[in-house]
């Protein structure tokens, strides 16, 4: 899940992003403006127990906010998403701005965490604050969630060039000589007949 260097490539990274309790109702905003920032979202709605919120902001514990979290973050309903982009935790940190609103709203107006939080307990959202705490919370909010590493650009192109330019080139050729009537349907027949990852029988 962390960022993997191939050259200068750089591949895809994953971030947790939580939409806290007390501005639930503007999930829908906030994710428009997520997707509109570049940023791919899967996500997941529950209402966390304060047995879970325990587990989860466990690094928090014996702190003298830890109760006052507690309650607050089991408070209600929370939108949990795994972002992705390049750099995501960064990227994401970046948008939501500093977790006290003071200094949110002092240095980042513009920030997420500016426009809606309210006091710097209930500061809006949550985002992982490095690439190892990103796998622990992902990890807990998406237990069944297998969430393989994206190809970088470079490798995505090196994939189509290699393996599926020239079966398609292949295909339409064919289709240039055969002239069928419906020739959308005749190509989708011979490249499922022609696929190459398709194992092969003999007799």
């Amino acid at each position: 899940m962390e960022l993997t260097h191939l050259g200068d490539q750089i591949r895809v990274e994953r971030t947790l992003a939580i939409i806290k309790p007390d501005i639930y109702e503007k999930a829908e905003k906030i994710e428009g403006f997520i997707l509109q920032s570049g940023l791919t979202i899967l996500q997941r709605r529950l209402q966390l127990s304060q047995e879970q919120c325990s587990d989860f902001y466990s690094d928090c514990s014996g702190k003298p906010f830890f109760p006052s979290l507690m309650a607050y973050m089991s408070s209600g309903p929370i939108v949990a998403m795994v972002l992705a982009c390049e750099d995501a935790v960064t990227r994401w940190k970046s948008i939501i701005g500093p977790a006290s609103i003071t200094n949110a709203k002092e240095s980042q107006p513009e920030c997420l965490r500016a426009k809606y939080g309210t006091s710097d307990l209930k500061n809006a959202l949550h985002g992982s604050e490095s690439f190892q705490e990103a796998v622990r919370e992902i990890k807990f909010m998406f237990p069944n969630s297998f969430i393989e590493p994206s190809p970088s650009k470079h490798e995505t192109k090196e994939y189509l060039s290699r393996c599926l330019k020239p079966v398609l080139l292949r295909g339409l050729t064919e289709l240039c000589k055969e002239k069928p009537l419906n020739p959308v349907i005749w190509l989708a027949d011979w490249l499922l007949q022609n696929n190459p990852n398709q194992p092969q029988t003999y007799f």
